[in-house]
């Protein structure tokens, strides 16, 4: 098999991806692209992600602010994503559960910033040392352009090192 043919058949997870390729991949997936979901910046480490949406005809609920689902949409895959090339290949890393409370409608351009760091990931590699899972609960909040809160999201992942066979 030609060795392009066999890179396309392999998963994400087991292939070293730069972030400016998972950015644009991203920015391009029909989902983020019709609800204006645009990724503006991932660190080269996975640990800072940047994420807006602007308030346009396919994501305008009925009464013309943010649609909750497209909140919750810009928010989804992030830190499974950041966890996953920050881990590496040794860990299995899913998302569980998720959860978004509205503060406020949304109008105009959103933003979320994910952010991981050093201590947490060293706080995962601790529980996670012998093989057992971990359910770590991590928060982003999604700000208008003044910076006011308009929802906060919570995410349960499931994290577990793989076991040497």
């Amino acid at each position: 098999m030609p060795r392009a043919c066999h890179i396309l058949k392999q998963p994400f997870t087991s292939m070293k991806i730069r972030p400016s390729f998972i950015k644009a991949l991203i920015n391009l997936w029909p989902p983020f692209l019709g609800a204006g979901i645009r990724v503006k910046a991932i660190a080269h480490d996975w640990q800072h992600i940047e994420v807006r949406m602007r308030l346009g005809m396919t994501n305008r609920n009925y009464v013309g602010v943010h649609f909750g689902g497209s909140l919750y949409a810009m928010t989804d895959p992030f830190f499974m994503l950041m966890l996953i090339n920050t881990l590496g290949k040794d860990y299995i890393v899913w998302d569980k559960a998720g959860n978004i409370d509205y503060i406020k409608p949304g109008k105009g351009v959103v933003k979320a910033v994910f952010s991981i760091d050093t201590a947490m990931l060293e706080n995962i590699r601790k529980h996670t040392q012998s093989g057992e899972k971990h359910l770590p609960e991590l928060s982003v909040d999604v700000c208008d352009e003044k910076g006011e809160l308009v929802a906060r999201v919570r995410k349960t992942l499931y994290i577990r090192k793989k076991l040497k066979v």
